[in-house]
């Protein structure tokens, strides 16, 4: 067992150490525990393979390359471990003091497995105190029997170095904020602070997060210098009050709601803190990788509700609380007090690195401080009265000075106004590649502007749009799909003020300002943003959280679980078909939006459909943002473009992969048209009719078609267009030959949707070809016993000894390393000539529905015969 060597040495009813079971989710954690033992050390451990991995490290790390430090292998640790602090008893194995030193995500570099067997092990840190790069790396032992224990914990070169006599790190927790001494000695600070209280004159009355009622600022057009006034930064989230009382944390958002569940890693903080009841007023934010707060990052996190989602999400998008108020202590009402004596007993009140922090202010001189938040993007700044007490409402005694960036942007589109809106609803907006402003390769979509217009203005500027209407827009990128847009020439300009830009190259909050009658298109060029490889300076922002950087690593899970309970399979057999399948799939995948079909518990459990990416996706996974007629919303669809893309979603337990039949840059012309013949309940030698039938049809009218199983117990003929089509048309082509095989074989096939209609007949569905319709993909695994996938077929193949069961996750990889290609590859290429085809087939359909001279007995024998003829020169294919 992976603990049996950790509880081998302690007792459960001796020690307060966790005795927690291997598996926990806590996906690539790392903590650092500083620990008193008989020895002073540091405990460096990572979250692996379900346990922490752990090292001691005598001397602690250091982040100067050159201080190679002694790092001692010893037993796994359970993953609760990483967030115990206190004290082990006397008599214990490890007794002494345990402080939470650094804790945050670990990202490997390379395969770590092989890192570790090969004695280098290479990850990045994203923590309180430890970031950037660093190596283990395994000594040649110098004592019998520790062979392979003893390793270098080394810091790697990046912008994380220090060197000099200023390389020590804080001492104390990032919990807590106790260093070991004062966790030793019971000594704390709430005495000291209990003793200023008492000489300040605090009122006597218990504080509880639930009752108070938040203060306010009022709006400002600038920031000022003037004495008996501070400035902070104004800080991209949600405001939080944070409150313990009776060793429970509590969390309150602005209106009350409860948000102690969306951010356990504040609520851990908060109930680590030693005092027994306290309030404190913050922001809470996810910083980015550039160290600054995101607004759609604390999104992300505020939109998850199972809790192991948000666990994971702790991990890896960790929030922190910027404290920029203390209201209540131990009995104390702080609020009446100056806020400069509430800020000084708060800064005394928390540790310096940690979920929790103080958030500092500057004296005066709010106009400096509005341009160095400027220069770091940030939101804007709050000035405050230094001797005002805390009072609930709107108040001149604190007020907020934002900063929001404008830029000149060429109008491509508008949409449709809704309810009793004049004119538009919203302007599409683009902007220039420096040099090239015509044609879709110049100007690119950046968004939408529905707010700042004046009724004249709607009026206005409709007028002038309408004159410039044009059928497809001027413009690449992450264009919206659905109904309700209008294109138009781009000869428009405007200037919009906007937060941000967005990592699909989208505007935050654009507002329209004006029209710039004066600015040409080819001006509208957005300005880059350029980002420090350092990190930026510590006056200008407090210290940060983890830094997150784009590794293309997948956390995999529960790899042995069974999802295929008849045939033993594992989620780990379908991430090795996928591994396996990857270099013929992943051609078919390319540019496609994925839906998911997630089955966590395999095909005997529960299962559910998901289109929109989860909000914990790394940020590495491309994602595509497009309208949903159906959900009335943007969704970010998956789209997997390499084989860690195709793991990752295979992980999150998606055994189908649903796929369109168009590209995200050409989302209304689809590459092929589909023809799903399904049989439920007709033979299945009449689905292989259908399917000749439509190739023999195919090639009268020299139409190339191709085919696969679907994985289940039908066929799918797929006919290439070349996107020289729309759904619409695509859909159209796919009705006329159904409508001619129907007449073909009346009493083998139908286009009857309804199924008390078929009458065992198998049914010929041309209506997967639309807009957000989708198809299991080729080579996709089903959810079905006997773990069948689609697979693609030679037209050879297709006979009365075809069984669709051949084609498993163990079959199909060594049927595909057997032919070499895929039958199925010409499909995402070709591009036929569509209007011969479709002359040639209106013709079909012009007989096809002259009056019959066949009888209906005779016409059946005939099918029988051809399909006989057919079958006789086709061979059984080999799975």
């Amino acid at each position: 067992m992976p603990l049996e060597k950790y509880r081998r040495k302690r007792s459960a009813d001796r020690t307060p150490e966790p005795f927690g079971r291997a598996g926990e989710d806590r996906p690539h954690l790392f903590v650092v525990q500083k620990h008193a033992a008989r020895r002073l050390h540091y405990d460096f451990r990572l979250e692996w393979g379900g346990v922490l991995r752990s090292w001691a490290v005598p001397q602690g790390p250091s982040p100067d390359p050159a201080d190679k430090r002694l790092a001692v292998e010893v037993e796994d640790h359970p993953v609760e471990y990483a967030d115990f602090e206190g004290v082990i008893p006397g008599g214990n194995y490890g007794a002494g003091e345990v402080i939470v030193w650094d804790q945050g995500r670990w990202t490997p570099i390379g395969d770590p497995d092989e890192g570790m067997r090969e004695g280098k092990l290479l990850f990045e840190l994203r923590g309180y105190k430890l970031r950037g790069t660093w190596t283990l790396v395994r000594m040649k032992s110098r004592k019998k029997g520790d062979a392979g224990k003893e390793w270098l914990l080394i810091k790697e070169r990046d912008g994380w170095v220090r060197r000099g006599p200023d390389t020590a790190y804080s001492p104390e927790s990032i919990f807590s904020g106790l260093t070991l001494e004062e966790l030793a000695s019971g000594a704390g600070r709430a005495a000291e602070i209990r003793a200023a209280l008492e000489r300040l004159k605090a009122p006597r009355r218990t504080v509880r997060a639930a009752d108070v009622g938040l203060m306010l600022a009022e709006s400002r057009d600038a920031a000022f210098t003037r004495p008996g006034w501070i400035w902070e930064l104004k800080y991209d989230g949600f405001r939080l009050l944070v409150g313990r009382h009776a060793g429970a944390a509590e969390l309150r958002l602005r209106h009350g709601g409860d948000a102690t569940a969306t951010f356990p890693e504040i609520a851990r903080a908060a109930a680590a803190l030693p005092y027994d009841g306290f309030v404190l007023d913050g922001e809470v934010v996810v910083l980015d990788a550039n160290l600054r707060p995101r607004f759609g990052l604390l999104q992300k996190r505020a939109l998850l509700q199972r809790r192991t989602d948000i666990q994971r999400a702790a991990v890896e998008l960790p929030a922190t609380l910027f404290a920029f108020d203390l209201l209540g202590f131990e009995g104390f009402d702080l609020r009446p007090l100056p806020l400069l004596e509430r800020k000084a007993l708060l800064q005394r009140l928390l540790p310096r690195a940690g979920p929790i922090r103080f958030a500092d202010h500057f004296e005066e001189r709010g106009e400096d401080l509005l341009g160095a938040a400027g220069g770091l993007g940030l939101e804007g700044v709050v000035g405050k009265k230094a001797d005002a007490p805390y009072r609930e409402g709107r108040s001149p005694n604190w007020v907020k000075v934002r900063l929001e960036r404008t830029a000149d942007l060429a109008v491509v589109g508008y949409t449709k106004p809704e309810g009793g809106r004049n004119g538009f609803g919203a302007l599409h907006l683009a902007y220039a590649r420096e040099g090239e402003h015509k044609g879709a390769g110049g100007l690119v979509y950046c968004g939408r502007a529905g707010t700042g217009f004046t009724e004249k203005q709607l009026k206005d500027i409709h007028a002038r749009l309408r004159a410039r209407e044009r059928a497809t827009p001027a413009c690449a990128g992450p264009l919206p799909t659905g109904r309700g847009h209008a294109w138009v020439e781009p000869e428009i300009v405007v200037e919009v003020r906007y937060r941000e830009w967005t990592d699909e190259g989208l505007l935050r909050h654009p507002v329209f300002l004006r029209l710039r009658e004066d600015k040409k298109i080819e001006e509208c060029v957005r300005e880059e943003e350029t980002v420090d490889e350092a990190p930026p300076p510590a006056a200008a922002v407090a210290p940060a959280a983890p830094v997150e950087r784009a590794e293309r690593t997948v956390p995999f899970s529960n790899l042995t679980k069974v999802f295929w309970p008849d045939e033993g399979y594992t989620k780990g057999d379908l991430l090795e078909y996928y591994r396996a399948i990857s270099p013929w799939l992943l051609p078919h995948l390319r540019d496609r939006p994925i839906v998911m079909t997630r089955y966590p518990d395999g095909i005997a459990g529960k299962s559910f459909f998901q289109k929109d990416a989860p909000s914990f996706a790394p940020e590495w996974m491309r994602l595509e943002r497009m309208w949903s007629e159906h959900a009335e919303r943007e969704i970010d669809y998956f789209v997997c473009e390499d084989l860690e893309s195709l793991l990752y979603v295979a992980n999150l337990g998606s055994i189908p992969l649903h796929v369109w039949s168009s590209r995200v840059h050409s989302l209304e012309r689809p590459d092929y048209c589909i023809l799903d013949l399904d049989p439920k309940g007709a033979p299945f030698t009449h689905v292989v009719q259908a399917a000749r039938t439509i190739h023999d049809l195919c090639e009268e009218i020299g139409l190339p078609s191709f085919i696969k199983t679907s994985g289940a117990t039908g066929l799918h003929v797929l006919l290439p267009l070349g996107g020289q089509c729309t759904y619409t048309e695509s859909r159209t082509l796919g009705e006329i030959l159904a409508r001619v095989v129907e007449k073909e074989l009346p009493e083998t096939t139908t286009t009857a949707r309804m199924l008390d209609s078929r009458g065992g007949r198998v049914y010929v569905d041309y209506l997967q070809n639309g807009h957000g319709k989708t198809i299991a993909g080729p080579f996709s695994a089903r959810p079905v016993p006997g773990a069948t996938c689609s697979a693609p077929l030679r037209w050879d193949e297709v006979g009365p000894r075809l069984d669709p069961k051949a084609f498993t996750l163990k079959s199909l990889p060594a049927r595909m390393e057997r032919l070499g290609e895929d039958p199925l590859a010409p499909l995402l290429a070709l591009k036929p000539d569509l209007a011969g085809a479709l002359t040639a087939l209106a013709a079909l359909a012009e007989r096809a529905r002259a009056p019959r001279r066949v009888r209906p007995k005779a016409a059946k024998r005939t099918a029988r015969a051809s399909a006989k003829r057919g079958a006789g020169r086709r061979r059984r294919p080999r799975a």
